[in-house]
């Protein structure tokens, strides 16, 4: 038989579900009135409810840099939600309502009032469950701190890129854990580290925190600490009362647990870090510092070894961002403004500040003639140009900030000479001396040093540029200079205290109200033809008078009243023949130059100068005589060289009778005066520069020199001796030297050419500091340090500060030196015509600097001739070759 499923029932238990049921379904229709009152006032409820804590949310997030629970936020959010259905459940609410009948116990459609009955009852649920779970004690946490604060910067920047990845890779591939930017002001520092700080925010860097801070002029401790504390979350009114001990813990415990990267901006002296609290950087803990400053000595104080300069824009960018300024429609304005706004655009020589103002300013001028008055304007006094005021003195705060007083009069005189001008260095010193700036009266050791700390300063300062290829000059840039000048003027209040009109085209010597008010005067490159009158001049202490080709006369009047006047500068005026006598007229004249004039002699007033110290006669082609020179008595520097006259006999027993020279630098022609000079003790310690031109040795061929301690420079042409030598009783007397005593120690530079006799240099061996070394067209050399002669000379490592070394037409040469050199210093090597050199004092194991080193050679059959010591030492050197073609000349040293 089948099984038998047998099933059981409680008939009391289904009576009393079926009951529950009926009465809540009926409850969704006989309830609805009273349950939609109840939801609409619960819901009032909550909503206020969400509206206090969304304020508390806000209020802590935006004061207290606090970030909202999650909690607190998904409840928020289910609140809205609840919102948006019981807005929802109201919009048919009327018409649900309408359909009840029989007192609200029925309903015309009773599944209609059913189902929105049922759903009012689900939402009064849900809103009663929300509002119970809104009550909380805390709303937010402290936020972990913000990666990094994007900074705002204008949209379209030029001209950084290059600048702004060679600083990134310093900061994450290079590992340099503190990196310092520096550069004159409105050059760019602040725009490019702000650059940097976004950069942070584009990159994933795996640092923890990035922090601003700009510490300006005058640092304040308390106010770097607040703000690097507002960073850190650490910020209140409680934690900004507290003492700065207390607070760089503060700062210190936060930043020691993590990688940060602090950027700081416009810093003018050392940023203690340690006083701050800031962790120092270190490879261990991973942390950055970057700054901006004006200065780099502040660089070295932040022992910064190798900071980045931030330079001006180049030509062609500056050009793009003063379109951008001015724009398009006003350069469309006329046919000729966009070649006058190119240069306008110039006179800012590339310093984004200028650039950005001036092409702000001239953005709403369309008329040509507004752009040539702007360029005339530039040209003359560039401190009336509108905008200049916004800023001059912004670049003012570098001059306010030299801390030697000494210093600024320097800096001020180098306004004097035209736009892009290079200043020769100690030529700008000598200035300098006789203006009184640097005292003399100890040494002029002394003095030159004080000078060249002085141009350093300016140099580091960014007040000052330095020459690139050629160390010994410096310039300004000519936005400093119109700074200069205006601070001369006492900020434009007296303008006439120092006139600057260089290469304006002036026929005359220009008008002035009050001549007794001119401290100072240039009137370089100019179109002068006479200089005539008697300005009463009482307070003028410097004219400069160079490059006027067209100045034929000087009036016998023209000195008289000029008492106070120290630098007399007449060079460059080829056209220029005579010197009135009234020149003695100028008692207080301590330098006067008269090189490139037209003169055959010194005027006899010369000679009553008495205070007269530096006397430049260079070039002067038609000069046959200078006797009587021995009258000024206090003469401290001669200088002739390359002219008609030349050193002679009654010259050598002149100069022997000027008691106070200290410094000769002289061209010979003749090998007999050559051996009265050497050996005349006291003249050959004042040989600075020594050039020897045609010099024919008449017995045996030799060349000898003394211990020359001053001599730096040596220029040697068309000479027929056949050795030069170092003096050997000087050698074998000295008992106080060693065998390796150098005794050309400040020799720097040697150019030697068309001296057919010599077959070696070995004497360079007494020259450790030489720099520059030219042997050009001299067809017996066979080697620049032989090796016999060298051995007989044992320990002496020639080359060690050689940065230049020129070989040229040398058809017998074979060796520079006959093993490899270290030449820590050497920057470029040129070779040309030189067929029989075949191997170069090159190894590949030598500590050279490869990222400066430049060998230039003519001729390609020649490279694959040099023999190379091994594979390793070819491979090394190699890429430093460059090919220059037949069109490149050798320029020789006049």
């Amino acid at each position: 038989m089948g099984a038998c499923l047998t099933l059981s029932f409680s008939c009391d238990e289904v009576v009393n579900q079926i009951s529950q049921g009926v009465c809540i379904n009926v409850g969704y229709i006989c309830e609805l009135s009273k349950n939609v009152v109840a939801m609409k006032k619960d819901m009032e409820v909550l909503k206020k409810k969400r509206d206090d804590v969304k304020r508390r949310v806000d209020i802590e997030e935006f004061t207290r840099r606090r970030e909202r629970l999650s909690q607190v936020q998904g409840w928020l959010t289910n609140v809205s939600t609840v919102d948006n259905k019981f807005n929802e459940l109201l919009t048919t609410n009327d018409a649900e309502l309408q359909r009840l009948c029989l007192f609200g116990f029925c309903s015309k459609n009773v599944k209609m009032s059913y189902l929105y009955g049922k759903r009012v009852v689900l939402m009064l649920k849900e809103i009663e469950s929300l509002s119970s779970q809104g009550d909380f004690d805390t709303v937010t946490l402290a936020t972990p701190i913000a990666r990094i604060e994007e900074m705002p910067i204008q949209p379209t920047i030029v001209g950084q890129e290059t600048m702004l990845e060679r600083v990134w890779t310093r900061l994450t591939e290079d590992g340099d854990e503190i990196v310092g930017l520096y550069g004159m002001g409105g050059v760019g520092k602040t725009t490019l580290l702000t650059r940097i700080n976004n950069k942070f925010s584009e990159k994933c860097s795996g640092f923890g925190v990035v922090i601003w801070v700009v510490v300006s002029k005058s640092p304040d401790i308390h106010r770097i600490q607040g703000d690097i504390g507002k960073r850190l979350d650490l910020g209140g009114e409680e934690w900004d009362n507290v003492n700065e001990n207390q607070r760089a813990l503060d700062i210190y415990n936060v930043l020691g647990k993590q990688k940060f990267v602090l950027l700081l901006d416009d810093i003018w002296e050392k940023v203690n870090l340690e006083v701050l609290g800031v962790p120092y950087p270190s490879r261990q803990n991973g942390c950055k510092v970057v700054f901006t400053t004006r200065s780099r000595d502040v660089c070295g104080r932040m022992r910064v070894d190798d900071p980045m300069e931030v330079s001006c824009l180049e030509p062609n960018e500056a050009w793009e961002l003063f379109q951008m300024k001015v724009g398009e429609n006003t350069l469309k304005g006329h046919p000729d403004i966009p070649e006058l706004a190119r240069k306008v655009a110039g006179k800012c020589c590339g310093l984004p500040l200028a650039l950005n103002v001036i092409g702000e300013t001239m953005a709403c001028k369309r008329m040509v003639q507004e752009w040539r008055n702007a360029i005339d304007v530039l040209s003359s006094y560039a401190a009336e140009f509108p905008g200049m005021e916004q800023i001059l003195p912004i670049l003012k705060y570098s001059y306010d900030n030299l801390n030697k007083e000494q210093v600024k009069p320097c800096f001020l005189y180098c306004s004097l000479f035209p736009e892009d001008y290079r200043m020769e260095k100690e030529r700008l010193i000598d200035y300098w001396i006789c203006e009184g700036f640097i005292d003399e009266n100890e040494s002029r050791e002394r003095a030159l040093s004080q000078g060249y700390e002085i141009i350093g300063i300016l140099v580091r300062a960014c007040l000052l540029l330095e020459e690139a290829i050629n160390k010994e000059q410096v310039k300004m840039h000519d936005v400093v200079r119109e700074m200069a000048l205006w601070i001369a003027s006492d900020l434009g209040e007296h303008k006439e205290r120092c006139i600057v009109q260089v290469g304006v085209g002036l026929r005359e010597v220009p008008k002035v109200k009050n001549w007794s008010s001119v401290r100072r005067m240039s009137l370089m490159e100019n179109e002068i033809e006479i200089l005539s009158g008697s300005p009463e001049c009482l307070e003028l202490t410097t004219l400069f008078l160079q490059k006027n080709d067209s100045l034929l006369h000087i009036s016998d009047e023209f000195f008289r009243c000029i008492p106070m006047l120290v630098v007399l500068d007449l060079s460059g005026n080829s056209s220029l023949r005579k010197l009135p006598n009234q020149i003695s007229k100028l008692v207080s004249l301590r330098y006067l130059d008269l090189s490139w004039t037209y003169m055959k002699r010194l005027p006899v007033g010369l000679q009553e100068l008495k205070k007269l110290r530096y006397l430049r006669l260079d070039y002067m082609k038609r000069l046959k005589s200078i006797s009587g020179i021995s009258n000024i008595s206090s003469l401290r520097k001669l200088q002739l060289l390359q002219s008609k006259m030349s050193l002679d006999m009654s010259l050598v027993e002149e100069l022997q009778l000027l008691e106070h020279l200290e410094v000769l630098n002289i061209s010979i022609k003749s090998s007999l005066v050559v051996e009265k000079l050497l050996n005349a003790p006291r003249l050959v310690k004042c040989l600075q520069i020594l050039v020897l031109r045609g010099v024919q040795e008449e017995s045996s061929g030799v060349l000898t020199l003394p211990d020359m301690d001053n001599l730096n420079k040596v220029i040697i042409r068309k000479c027929g001796m056949c050795e030069i030598k170092i003096e050997r009783t000087t050698l074998s007397l000295s008992s106080n030297r060693s065998p390796k005593t150098q005794f050309l120690h400040n020799l720097s530079t040697v150019h030697i050419s068309s001296c057919d006799g010599l077959k070696d240099l070995t004497w360079l061996l007494f020259a450790p500091n030489l720099t520059s070394l030219e042997v050009l067209d001299s067809e017996l050399v066979e080697g620049i340090i032989n090796q016999e002669k060298a051995m007989t000379m044992s320990g002496i490592i020639p080359f060690q500060k050689l940065e230049s070394l020129r070989l040229h037409n040398l058809a017998m040469l074979r060796s520079i030196y006959w093993q490899p050199l270290s030449f820590p210093c050497l920057k470029t090597i040129h070779i040309t015509k030189c067929p029989e050199l075949r191997k170069l004092p090159l190894d590949s194991e030598i500590a050279i600097r490869d990222e400066e080193l430049v060998i230039k050679y003519q001729e390609e059959e020649w490279l694959e001739r040099v023999e190379w010591d091994n594979e390793a030492t070819r491979l090394r050197f190699l890429p430093f070759f460059k090919f220059f073609g037949p069109e490149w000349q050798v320029s020789y040293v006049r």
